[in-house]
């Protein structure tokens, strides 16, 4: 490929990021078939790949996006050899968004936050199985592809797959309406809807695949959906416990990484570089979060534990006895292979690595974590800190080897070549 076409891939690819939840929204509300809007969407990016490079890129993809998407739309209805009541009222929808709207442009922005909360509540319906919702609407909210989605639920790419295809299917046939719902049944869906803003946010904090240690676009877009959540439901602690947890984590995005790109971790960062409005705003949203509630649930709980990182002047002051108290509260209050991850490393700062490594032991057999990179870094690290440094070093190689995210591995394997000697370790670990 030359650099020419690279540079077009890489603005496609950067233009999918973005507009595939918009549009997909968008489309949805018009032909109230999720799985037929999410087809459309793919098929106007494949006409995106197909001309730009050889036409340039549109002054305005998302405008071009759009209007291609609708006209395929159409297109799709009139082809259709028996057009019943349904497909000629869907029809007349799609051509009504050209008529309210001639400036496509600027219809591509209208309303658009509304649109993708109504998206995430209807993939979010309870007619669908709790693993098929977040499935569904991390692929059309996170743009994510299948294999991001298995990794971040460690589980095979063929069962998000199929996930994802019977979704859709109960959606279509059930005839969800799109919309954003009220009262009880809002406050029903609102668990899986933060389940996956959440999970969005985590796909853009530190990516399972790719060569980027930071998605800033999707961290952004969660955060934006989870403010739109706070105006519908102000009075809700976990809802302002989320955007807290996230606002928390993402003052520190200038600090992750040096000038090359390359992961910079949280005991090591400069902190005059976070961003002290972002943790002043955090701080203040967990404080009105807390005095709603006397029981933290597990967002709140979780920006607890972001806030003693932000409290901290430097890492030494880091509260770590507080962190490793929290975790076992989060442990109780929504148990999984995860929380006791960071657990252990919680536990091993602030009682030593012997004990963190107890706990992480306990998850060796663990079928969740089983091709996870997560378990080895952990232990890994608390290994180190004992002075095994022969076992320390094969688990940062695993870890290395399950990883799919370029920086992440790069580290893994740096922290392995850092370590000394090269001796067989007698009290290596199996």
């Amino acid at each position: 490929m030359t650099a020419t076409g690279t540079i077009e891939a890489a603005a496609i690819e950067a233009v999918w990021r973005i507009e595939q939840p918009k549009l997909a929204a968008r489309l949805t509300r018009y032909l109230r078939d999720v799985g037929l809007a999410e087809e459309i969407v793919q098929d106007a990016f494949l006409e995106a790949l197909e001309r730009w490079p050889r036409d340039g890129i549109p002054r305005n993809p998302a405008a071009w996006l759009t209007q291609v998407a609708k006209n395929r739309a159409l297109d799709r209805l009139r082809r259709t050899t028996l057009i019943d009541g349904k497909h000629r009222e869907l029809a007349i929808d799609l051509a009504e968004l050209e008529r309210e709207t001639p400036d496509i442009e600027a219809a591509l922005d209208e309303d658009i936050d509304d649109d993708l909360l109504r998206l995430i509540f209807t993939a979010c319906h309870p007619v669908l199985p709790a693993e098929q919702r977040t499935a569904l609407t991390l692929r059309l909210l996170g743009g994510l592809a299948t294999p991001e989605i298995a990794r971040a639920f460690l589980v095979p790419e063929a069962t998000v797959a199929q996930r994802i295809v019977r979704a859709k299917r109960a959606l279509r046939d059930a005839a969800i309406p799109f919309e954003t719902p009220r009262g009880a049944e809002r406050r029903e869906r609102l668990a899986a809807v933060l389940e996956v803003v959440y999970l969005i946010f985590n796909e853009g904090y530190v990516p399972t695949a790719g060569p980027d240690w930071l998605r800033a676009d999707l961290c952004g877009e969660a955060l934006r959906l989870s403010r739109s959540l706070t105006a519908l439901m102000p009075e809700e602690p976990e809802v302002l416990g989320l955007v807290a947890l996230m606002e928390l984590n993402a003052s520190r995005f200038a600090a992750r990484t040096d000038k090359a790109g390359d992961p910079i971790l949280l005991l090591d960062q400069d902190r005059s570089r976070w961003n002290w409005s972002l943790v002043r705003r955090g701080l203040d949203g967990l404080n009105r979060a807390m005095a709603l509630t006397p029981a933290p649930g597990p967002y709140l709980l979780q920006a607890m534990i972001a806030a003693c990182h932000a409290r901290a002047v430097t890492a030494a002051d880091t509260d770590w006895i507080a962190i490793a108290a929290y975790y076992q509260a989060l442990a109780l209050a929504a148990p999984s292979p995860i929380v006791e991850i960071n657990r252990a490393v919680a536990v091993g700062m602030a009682f030593g690595p012997a004990q963190g490594l107890a706990i992480a032991d306990a998850l060796k057999d663990e079928p969740r974590l089983k091709g996870s990179h997560l378990l080895p870094t952990v232990r890994g690290d608390l290994l180190e800190k004992l002075g095994q440094i022969a076992a320390a070093r094969a688990e940062f190689h695993r870890a290395a080897e399950m990883t799919g995210n370029a920086r992440e591995r790069a580290l893994l394997l740096a922290r392995a070549d850092s370590l000394p000697g090269k001796t067989r370790d007698s009290r290596s670990a199996p």
